[in-house]
């Protein structure tokens, strides 16, 4: 199934915000992103429908597998390409603005030449803050 890339946002940003504060809830995640808490009900509950996300009855949110995996995979991309743009000159806040946008599509060809280019020059080693 393709993923929007806000679906894909939400993803990245409960992963990021459950290796910082162990336990993620809907405030949490409306806080964090910047957006209303009816527009984060809406979303979660696509999420939860098609099975990236679990909700259990305390309000905690879980991602599922495949919801982990997008989320390491689009957090991954965000951070290489954050990075390899500050090493390339780009302002940090631009470069994390920009790395967001991309991010959702790039191939996956692209990307693993980007990320072997960054291997090779050790660019990239510290993790990101996401979108």
């Amino acid at each position: 199934m393709e993923l929007r890339e806000s679906a894909e946002d939400y993803l990245e940003k409960i992963l990021m915000l459950n290796r910082s504060m162990g336990r993620v809830r809907s405030v949490d995640l409306a806080n964090g992103m910047n957006f209303s808490k009816p527009s984060v009900s809406i979303a979660l509950k696509k999420l939860r429908q098609n099975g990236y996300v679990t909700i259990d009855g305390s309000g905690s949110i879980t991602l599922t597998e495949s919801g982990l995996e997008i989320a390491t995979r689009v957090l991954e991309r965000h951070t290489l390409l954050s990075s390899l743009l500050m090493a390339l000159g780009v302002e940090e806040a631009i470069a994390k603005e920009d790395a967001c946008r991309i991010e959702h599509d790039l191939s996956t060809q692209s990307f693993e030449k980007i990320k072997e280019y960054c291997q090779k020059h050790a660019i990239g080693q510290q993790e990101d803050a996401g979108c």
